[in-house]
């Protein structure tokens, strides 16, 4: 009788037990899950333990842009940070090979291993919603290999205005959740043409890229949630980056299904999400941080930046500017004036150079592991950021 009574009690505390333990598991975060990674010749990435913050870049690139892509990666690459390449699958073989083999054979990317190449890469369609497919996707990935504070998405055209110690430590007293998302509820001439649309992309089941197709019959405006629109380009904080993915509502998942058909859908879909969520609405700085500038009405194409337009863009004290032809001067002055870069160099940074003076930076040098060497591009970029996130222009940029 006695056995009999020690076994119920050991059941009933084992069921307890596993009643307590099992949800805690299951609500542990997506972050804090790693895939297994091998690397040859690998050392510690470097963490907060040796850098303020960490910024996750996702760059995007299509046919012909492997060597724009090559020189964005290098001006942009810092130990601290971590990058992902999005080749779409329309390029050719030969450009997706090209590629990989320059980031295996990079010994410095190899060293930290920070520099991904996304390897079953996904066809992006123009105007469709399987650009951000691709941004949701790369976030995926950053979430579970690494920790970082911000993630950046930029196309193979864009070009940073500062260097990376600039940015981290411009970036560096901001609140962890801000969210620099351009924005507004005013669609305008939007309202027709992007909002009542309903669109097919062939991109999301087609193994050949072709453009769009347009249904005849349009739709009408959402009741349940405010259409917002914007820019393409944001910074997006790892808190909202988080919920996007495993949000613990339905929001994400719900305009996620709205905006498959829906034109240019990266113009809208965080911002429709951030400032319809009543955690993240008061998170929104009311800015891309990018230096743009378009054609005539309606502007929907950015103008090609040349060497007229440099004053302008380091006036503005943009971190980046979009877009550029390949090999276009103002790139090299660019260089030589704002990073500190010689041809085949990185950008200046203190984890490579030892002065201003001798600025080559070529190699890794492990004393200047975590050092920062920020310029007057840190200076302008943290005036900026100071003015944004100032109270009397913050709240009053906000959703609306």
């Amino acid at each position: 009788m006695g056995i009999k009574i020690l076994m119920i009690s050991f059941m009933v505390t084992s069921i307890l037990f596993s009643l307590l333990y099992i949800p805690s598991k299951l609500t542990i975060p997506i972050s804090s899950f790693k895939p297994i990674m091998n690397y040859l010749n690998y050392m510690p990435k470097p963490s907060k333990q040796y850098y303020p913050v960490a910024f996750a870049y996702l760059i995007s690139a299509s046919k012909g842009d492997s060597p724009k892509l090559k020189r964005l990666l290098q001006v942009l690459y810092h130990p601290g940070n971590y990058y992902l390449i999005h080749m779409d699958s329309g390029a050719p073989d030969a450009e997706h090979k090209d590629l990989a083999e320059y980031v295996a054979g990079d010994p410095v990317f190899g060293q930290f291993g920070n520099v991904w190449v996304v390897q079953k890469p996904n066809l992006v369609t123009y105007r469709g919603p399987t650009m951000l497919s691709t941004t949701l996707h790369a976030i995926a990935i950053l979430l579970r290999t690494c920790q970082w504070d911000w993630f950046i998405n930029l196309s193979a055209s864009d070009y940073p205005l500062v260097t990376q110690d600039d940015m981290i430590q411009a970036f560096s007293g901001l609140p962890r959740r801000t969210n620099f998302i351009q924005h507004t509820s005013r669609l305008g001439w939007k309202l027709n043409k992007r909002g009542k649309p309903i669109v097919i992309d062939p991109g999301l089941y087609s193994l050949n890229k072709s453009e769009i197709w347009w249904v005849i019959k349009q739709r009408s405006l959402p009741t349940s949630f405010k259409l917002y629109t914007g820019s393409a380009w944001t910074i997006l904080s790892r808190s909202f980056a988080e919920y996007c993915i495993v949000g613990w509502e339905n929001l994400p998942r719900t305009l996620l299904l709205y905006y498959t058909n829906f034109v240019s859908s990266p113009e809208g879909y965080f911002q429709t999400v951030i400032c319809n969520s009543e955690d993240y609405k008061n998170t929104t700085a009311n800015h891309d941080l990018h230096y743009i500038t378009w054609d005539t009405p309606p502007k929907q194409h950015p103008r090609s930046l040349g060497l007229r337009d440099y004053r302008k863009m380091v006036l503005s004290s943009r971190p980046f500017a979009r877009k550029f032809k390949k090999s276009d001067r103002v790139l090299d002055k660019i260089d030589r004036e704002l990073l500190k870069r010689r041809h085949g160099q990185f950008s200046y940074g203190g984890w490579c150079a030892q002065s201003r003076r001798h600025s080559a930076c070529t190699s890794f040098k492990s004393e200047k592991l975590g050092v920062l060497s920020p310029g007057s591009g840190s200076r302008r970029l943290s005036n900026l950021l100071t003015r944004i996130l100032s109270e009397r222009n913050f709240h009053k940029q906000q959703c609306r």
